[in-house]
């Protein structure tokens, strides 16, 4: 009965959420262009669409959301496990330690390189933020490969059993 309730609880928050992010990218996509005298491009011929600030914002509400939700998680069972056994709660860090090692390598394979971008004035050109920036990507990629090569090898394991 519990596992009932929690699924439709967590089936309910993920129907708002994608609602919210369609109500987000329809007003992206279908809410108009920045007047000319008011964009930031320096060619006026490139669109800019007028809600491209609430789209940044919610992408950035999601992020923040994953990232409570995945420390949440991440504390609670190391808890819950150190109260059982606390070698199994050591082994329950694994995946965060090999998530910061992902982090680490790939802010040192980040470019500090400042950026030449026309109209830019802003004060985030700078190498760490760059780097951060370089950090995340590369750190995407490699998660993206590991979860892609892990579900190709546990379907073609499955075949086997």
């Amino acid at each position: 009965m519990r596992k009932l309730r929690i699924q439709r609880i967590s089936a309910l928050v993920l129907g708002l959420l994608l609602a919210a992010t369609a109500v987000v990218l329809c007003l992206f996509f279908l809410g108009g262009e920045t007047p000319e005298g008011q964009r930031l491009l320096p060619e006026l011929s490139q669109s800019e669409p007028t809600q491209t600030d609430a789209l940044l914002v919610w992408m950035y509400v999601l992020f923040g959301l994953a990232l409570l939700v995945t420390l949440g998680g991440v504390t609670y069972k190391f808890v819950a496990r150190c109260v059982l056994s606390p070698r199994s709660a050591l082994r329950s860090l694994s995946g965060m330690a090999l998530l910061a090692v992902v982090l680490g390598v790939s802010w040192c394979a980040g470019s500090d390189r400042p950026l030449d971008m026309p109209g830019y004035d802003g004060t985030e050109n700078v190498a760490f933020w760059l780097k951060a920036a370089d950090m995340f990507l590369y750190a995407i990629y490699v998660l993206l490969g590991i979860a892609a090569a892990l579900a190709l090898g546990f379907g073609i394991a499955r075949r086997f059993r």
